[in-house]
């Protein structure tokens, strides 16, 4: 086994940060440490916490982890930021709302750059969700960059997918466009104290009409994170999610949906940087790529000398 994998199941959180680390840079060791990995049998809880920007998402996680650490539950926090198309860097400022949490043993939090990858996560948040289920963690909790009509990956990777809306803000409409509607396991309207709580609801409801979702209905929790207001009924609804899902067939397909994307990205991941290596080694196609005008047949042709290449 991975050195680092057994001081994970040892608990040693410097192992822990520093495999995230290995795996967010594609370190060569990475495929062997996550399948020493999967093998560490844990049972952590998954939940995702999306929304658009400003709706309040990490104020609401930071409220969850106090609830969740007051219930002696150990809580790893992976906030996702994006990037930026300029520096390459990310703001990471969900570590700064979080702060009261830093030197508490039993909460691990995580910032992750998106490094251009679209999807609301960063490309290497499953294996970090991984990582932390391996460690021991009760729950682990990813909060995604805010959620646009393409970021939808969140429902992928978690066993619960809560979307944070507040009243008045034009969500619904965007969250409908989006396909949200049909990822949604759990809606949270924050700021509730503000004027259109009630109009949402109302709204939510309707649309979740139009979709009629079979089995689970995602209920609606109301929140005031600055008051702590509505955090003990939003974990209640979300762990009787997590009772659906063990109890029921539509739970253990979601499961196995989730491991067939887990491997198909992983296979589409080793194609592509082998694939990428193929040109990007070769001065020819580097000069080639820099004067085509006809990107579709210059990858055809690529295609299949890779293809012939590799002897298929």
């Amino acid at each position: 086994m991975h050195t680092l994998a057994e001081r994970i199941q040892k608990q040693d959180q410097r192992a822990l940060a520093r495999a995230i680390t290995m795996v967010e840079n594609d370190h060569p060791d990475k495929l062997s440490l996550l399948s020493d990995i999967a093998s560490i049998k844990q049972k952590a809880y998954y939940v995702g916490i999306t929304g658009s920007p400003g709706a309040g998402k990490s104020s609401l996680v930071d409220r969850l982890i106090t609830h969740l650490r007051n219930q002696h539950l150990t809580v790893a926090i992976i906030a996702v930021d994006p990037t930026s198309p300029f520096s390459g860097g990310a703001l990471l400022g969900d570590r700064v709302r979080m702060h009261k949490h830093f030197t508490d043993p039993g909460v691990f939090i995580r910032s992750m750059a998106t490094r251009g990858s679209l999807g609301g996560l960063a490309r290497s948040t499953k294996d970090a969700i991984r990582v932390c289920d391996a460690y021991g963690f009760d729950a682990v909790i990813v909060e995604t960059v805010g959620v646009g009509q393409s970021e939808l990956d969140i429902m992928k990777v978690v066993d619960t997918t809560a979307v944070v809306l507040t009243p008045n803000s034009g969500d619904v409409l965007q969250i409908f466009k989006a396909g949200i509607m049909e990822i949604a396991d759990l809606f949270i309207i924050n700021k509730a104290d503000l004027h259109g709580v009630q109009k949402l609801k109302t709204q939510l409801r309707e649309f979740m009409h139009i979709v009629d979702p079979k089995g689970w209905v995602p209920p609606i929790v109301e929140t005031i994170s600055t008051e702590n207001k509505g955090i003990e009924e939003l974990w209640q609804k979300c762990t009787q999610h997590r009772d659906y899902l063990s109890e029921t067939e539509a739970g253990k397909q979601k499961r196995q949906d989730q491991l067939a994307y887990e491997v198909y990205e992983l296979i589409r991941e080793e194609l592509w940087k082998e694939a990428k290596a193929f040109i990007e080694q070769d001065p020819a196609k580097q000069k080639a790529l820099k004067q085509t005008k006809d990107p579709y047949q210059l990858a055809d042709d690529w295609l299949s000398e890779w293809k012939r290449e590799r002897g298929r």
